[in-house]
């Protein structure tokens, strides 16, 4: 594992591509200059040590080096072992639906943007808590793992659409039975479900199975995004519009928001039902609740040790800018003998 201490220095690699423009150009300028001079032919003989491979030599060495010496200032550190870390906090799965009503715009951008907007900023409010991240429509899956890693929930989050479930539906019965998978029992942690949906489809047996999962000690809390009035489902072919969704009739479906669904759940499960067509009503309620919450010990792994690296290319730029002291423009002596690269007889 590694990770980069100062990456603004890459941009100091932007020299590079500068300098051999100007090397290409000097070149250019010199043979124009010795094209005005005198013959070429002639000008070999007075200067017959003269090498453009040399001098091509040389600024490679010399940007190598300079490469090396930007990396060195970048300061790329590497991590050697795993270490056990102890944390305070409470896990939080969020169970996000991902069914197609979930693209209805009745509220901006769309219900499934909105459900993401939520899910977001609670993240982001949490302390050492760890989150999991459930999408279901159809089937359920697994999209993240409960985890310490908030910038990667927030990075799967984005990424959650109705494409990554194989079938359409609303199986929230599946969600919650993953969910179960998520918690750990052997820690006495408190334990957050978190569902975000439009309530559309959900069956009446969800409710006895919230109620088991909440004798098994997990607080559910329920979110409803979307309006009772409803709105058409928009269905897209390459990113344009081509429509909204039919019936077997020809009519345009209306989904709408089923907040006595959500609002049965969560009851079942002795939590709480949120209108989270506000994104902030619903963030203030949940950070409130984990903030007041319990917070119990847990230990996780990551990732110690890191060491600085920088010495390493430092002492490889300075190799090569020697290197390049040393080197000169004319032709080396041996190498003339040989007449490797065809300097002497440039004709044949």
């Amino acid at each position: 594992m590694y990770r980069i201490e100062e990456p603004i220095y890459f941009t100091l690699l932007a020299i590079i591509p500068g300098m051999i423009v100007i090397f290409l150009l000097v070149l250019w300028w010199k043979k124009r200059t010795q094209k005005k001079f005198s013959d070429l032919n002639l000008l070999q003989r007075l200067a017959p040590n003269s090498s453009v491979f040399k001098s091509t030599l040389k600024l490679v060495v010399f940007l190598i080096g300079i490469t090396f010496l930007i990396i060195s200032l970048v300061n790329p550190k590497m991590g050697t072992k795993l270490k056990t870390v102890k944390r305070e906090g409470v896990d939080i799965v969020f169970a996000l639906d991902v069914s197609k009503s979930m693209l209805a715009e009745d509220i901006a951008p769309n219900r499934l943007e909105k459900a993401k907007q939520i899910i977001s900023k609670i993240i982001d409010k949490l302390g050492s808590d760890r989150v999991g991240i459930i999408i279901y429509a159809g089937n359920s899956y697994p999209l993240l793992p409960i985890t310490t890693d908030h910038a990667a929930a927030n990075m799967f989050l984005q990424n959650a659409n109705p494409d990554m479930v194989s079938s359409q539906g609303t199986a929230i019965n599946e969600a919650l039975e993953l969910a179960k998978t998520y918690y750990n029992n052997d820690e006495q942690t408190n334990r957050f479900l978190i569902i975000i949906s439009d309530g559309e489809d959900h069956q009446e047996e969800t409710k006895q199975v919230a109620n088991n999962l909440a004798n098994d000690g997990v607080k559910i809390y329920t979110i409803g995004v979307g309006t009772e009035n409803g709105g058409p489902i928009p269905m897209r072919l390459n990113g344009s519009m081509i429509g909204y969704k039919k019936d077997r009739k020809g009519e345009t479906v209306i989904t709408k928001l089923k907040p006595d669904i959500l609002q049965g759940i969560a009851d079942a499960a002795d939590g709480e039902y949120i209108d989270g067509n506000v994104t902030e009503k619903p963030v203030k309620v949940i950070a409130d609740i984990i903030a007041n919450a319990e917070k119990n010990e847990f230990e996780t792994k990551q990732f110690s040790d890191y060491k600085d690296q920088f010495q390493w290319f430092l002492a490889l730029g300075l190799l090569f800018l020697v290197a390049d002291i040393f080197l000169f423009e004319k032709k080396t002596k041996w190498l003339k003998k040989v007449d490797l690269f065809n300097e002497e007889n440039p004709k044949k």
